[in-house]
């Protein structure tokens, strides 16, 4: 129909036309007809008008992620509209993470270094100098993050305390007070068994209320073993879990969506995010109960959503469910009435769908939204502005040649616009078209979304974080405690319908104690009250358990569970039971060392694996291993076996001690099977180091990062054939340290010299033990037996 672009400055400004039932098909006019079009009646411009999210109550800084409304929005004004004159300062960070700010600092979640010294930090800066207040650093240790993909997340900020939270690449979630004190620190890895990713999509916390919430893939132990997206909500006072929640299916990517959050009319407190399994997910905040999915895609959706009355509006850059188109955004009409406390996850179809547009792929980039429209950026390097009732694009800018992560920021009646070629535009929407106020090089690519308060613009190019704008003194940090209780119930006397055991889930160390509480909660999720009488407690196996197991530990009627010193590792759960309701925790109890296996004792071969081997699953305390080992008898001796009947099996990193470990020694017999042609992995893993026999490589290496802190030394590996592998690590004084091994066969006595010996400048000062296996595409199995950890 028409074929030609206005050119405006540099950019082109467009629209798509869409036949009504086939959004998939348009047809590009200039700006001119569109808008003689507009004015002839050929084009419908009605919506419903739908004011700002401003509550004038809400201080106006930037405390996490997506800003104070979750939709990239902010009241703020007196902005720059040119960002080339306005640079107060910057800072040489590398990274591709969202400043947030509070008061007069801000925090940044970036990282240091590009080899062996590479570190992350959470830098706390003053807003308007630049100065550094204080940092912390983190060294990086058993992930898969390749190329220095570090850094892509945000921090948040505890509007009713000040205190900031963040979450490292290899997943320890920690928290800080506003000068730098460390509150609490969780190894979701260790503790977890959260998956690390080559991507390095770590995302961020979020704050609501009294729990720090954050989303990860687990393989966790018992019915948490199998790998899937899951939420985790921590106390953010002492860093306990509140609870767990598991509403997808098996991922086929990671995914670090942004959790959006909703009061909803019903009284029930509700957050969206994307998945790895590709579904959009709607959580109760409160209990973690799925409430509803719906399914965009094969891959992970990964870009954040935005709420527009009735609907959801989300957008991904995968394949399609029902087409091999790639990318598409979708309004998901929220269904009339949610899942009761207990009841199944509901599963949303074609039929929540309000409108699609199949002409926008977007993988990362999350939209903003402001006055019933949609701001999103694209794969195209294109601006698109929607229609956030109908779906239709009101215009489209092209700003780059393409588009990757970055997110649009909308505040002061302008679009704070970074692209991956390392420009920033400043947009005005006028309606029908867009004009690009100005537009600055940084020199490197953006990846994350621009943060705005009092005055000054933040935006985090690769290599180093800028701010523009104000020079003026920013006002102080003003806590607001009522935000603290979101999820506490106004009345102690209202109806108990569940109880909520914390922490959720636990970890007891031998000789130990843990006291847990119990709170009621209404229908709403509200806690109502803490209940500290009439309580019935007792160790518990769920009928539905393939492991029937107890903790090797007692339960007082006071809610106090003690272990004694010599009590074993094991794994179970607990019910307690009050007025004819009942709650669970779950957990594991780990012993003193030493601690040995050679699992000749309690395992029953009552399983047969697809290759017909009788089989007993693994001591069922040990992180993520149910999955991938299995206990078995070879020439009259029970091992341990890796799996081969999946894939994504193909390596296993499983945990068996506690994370705050150190001054060990691990050792144990491993062998590989295979040939002369291929053969497979076997190692150890000890205080946060993987210690690997490489079958094909020939080689003895010790590992903290495969693409960093990675070193080796030729050691001859026979196929069939045992061998005895021991580690350690020792510390000194200066914080640095050295690596050991030795590796000989298990027939041959022990040599006195170790076998590579490395040294450490950062070096890791606790870390649990491990299992560590890799048969490539599950071809080859490894054994292990006799392990045995030992304090120096």
């Amino acid at each position: 129909m028409f074929d030609k672009l206005v050119h405006t400055s540099t950019n082109f400004v467009y629209h798509k036309l869409y036949y009504p039932n086939a959004m998939s098909k348009r047809i590009i006019i200039p700006s001119i007809f569109y808008a003689i079009f507009v004015l002839q009646g050929c084009i419908s411009t009605s919506q419903k008008t739908t004011e700002d999210p401003v509550d004038k109550t809400v201080q106006s800084d930037w405390l996490s992620w997506r800003g104070p409304y979750g939709s990239g929005v902010s009241s703020q004004t007196n902005l720059p509209a040119d960002l080339n004159s306005t640079l107060i300062w910057s800072h040489d960070i590398q990274g591709g993470g969202v400043p947030v700010i509070a008061g007069s600092k801000a925090y940044q979640f970036g990282y240091y270094g590009t080899t062996e010294d590479l570190q992350e930090a959470l830098v706390c800066f003053d807003t308007r100098s630049g100065e550094i207040l204080w940092e912390q650093r983190h060294s990086d240790f058993i992930s898969d993050i390749v190329y220095n993909r570090y850094g892509v997340g945000a921090a948040c900020v505890d509007p009713a305390s000040g205190n900031v939270y963040f979450q490292t690449s290899p997943g320890l979630l920690i928290g800080y007070d506003s000068n730098g004190n460390k509150l609490w620190e969780r190894s979701l890895m260790e503790e977890f068994a959260r998956l690390t990713f080559p991507n390095g999509r770590t995302g961020g916390p979020c704050v609501d209320g009294n729990l720090i919430i954050i989303h990860a893939i687990t393989a966790n132990w018992g019915k948490q073993g199998p790998a899937r997206d899951r939420f985790y909500a921590f106390d953010k006072k002492d860093g306990k879990l509140v609870w767990v929640s598991t509403p997808g299916i098996t991922p086929k990517d990671s995914s670090f969506a942004p959790l959006i959050f909703e009061d909803l009319p019903s009284g029930r407190r509700v957050f969206y995010s994307g998945t790895g399994c590709g579904h959009v997910v709607c959580i109760d905040v409160r209990t973690g109960q799925p409430l509803w999915r719906f399914q965009m895609s094969y891959g992970g959706v990964n870009a954040g959503v935005v709420i527009h009355e009735d609907a959801v509006i989300a957008v991904h850059g995968k394949e399609n469910t029902d087409s091999t188109v790639i990318g598409r955004m979708v309004a998901i009409k929220k269904p009339a009435k949610l899942p009761g406390i207990g009841e199944d996850i509901l599963v949303l179809g074609k039929d929540h769908e309000i409108w699609r547009n199949n002409g926008i792929e977007a993988f990362t980039s999350t939209p903003a939204y402001r006055n019933g429209r949609v701001y999103s950026t694209i794969k195209r390097g294109e601006l698109v502005c929607l229609d956030a009732s109908s779906g239709e694009e009101h215009w489209v800018l092209k700003l780059a040649p393409d588009q990757i992560h970055a997110s649009p920021t909308w505040a002061d009646d302008k679009l704070y616009v970074p692209m991956f070629n390392g420009k920033v535009f400043v947009v005005e929407d006028e309606g029908l078209n867009a004009k690009v106020l100005s537009e600055i090089d940084l020199g490197a690519a953006c990846l994350a979304a621009p943060a705005v308060a009092h005055g000054r613009v933040l935006v985090q190019a690769k290599k180093k974080l800028y701010c523009f704008g104000s020079a003026d003194p920013a006002p102080a940090f003003v806590a607001q405690p009522q935000e603290s209780n979101k999820h506490i119930s106004s009345s102690s006397d209202g109806d108990i319908v569940s109880l909520q055991v914390v922490p959720a889930e636990f970890i007891l160390q031998a000789g130990e104690n843990i006291h847990f509480e119990v709170f009621g909660l209404d229908s709403s999720g509200r806690r109502i009250r803490k209940i500290e009488e009439g309580l019935t407690w007792r160790r518990w196996i769920p009928p539905t358990a393939k492991v029937k197991s107890k903790v090797d530990a007692e339960i007082s009627p006071e809610g106090i569970l003690s272990a004694e010193m010599n009590a074993s590792l094991s794994a179970g759960a607990l019910q307690v039971s009050s007025g004819g309701l009942s709650g669970t925790t779950r957990g594991r109890v780990l012993p003193n060392l030493p601690y040995y296996e050679d699992f000749e004792e309690d395992f029953e071969f009552v399983h047969t694996s697809t290759d017909n081997i009788p089989f007993s699953f693994p001591p069922l305390s040990w992180l993520g291993a149910r999955m991938r080992w299995q206990v078995q008898d070879m020439e009259e001796n029970k091992i341990a076996g890796n799996t081969l009947d999946r894939v994504l099996f193909q390596r296993a990193i499983n945990f068996i001690g506690n994370k705050d470990m150190s001054n060990y020694t691990m050792s144990a017999d491993v062998m590989t099977d295979g040939d002369r042609r291929t053969k497979s992995n076997i190692g150890l893993i000890n205080q946060r180091y993987i210690f690997v026999l490489v079958g094909n490589s020939q080689k003895l290496e010790v590992v903290s990062n495969f693409d960093r802190f990675r070193h080796s030394v030729p050691f001859s590996i026979k196929t069939n054939s045992w061998y005895t592998l021991k580690t350690r690590v020792d510390l000194n004084e200066m914080g640095t340290g050295v690596v050991r091994a030795k590796a000989w066969a298990k027939d041959e006595q022990e040599p006195e010299n170790w076998t590579i010996e490395v040294e450490h400048n950062n070096a890791h000062t606790h870390g649990a033990p491990g299992l560590y296996a890799m048969s490539p595409q599950s071809k080859k199995k490894v054994y292990i037996d006799n392990i045995a950890v030992i304090q120096n």
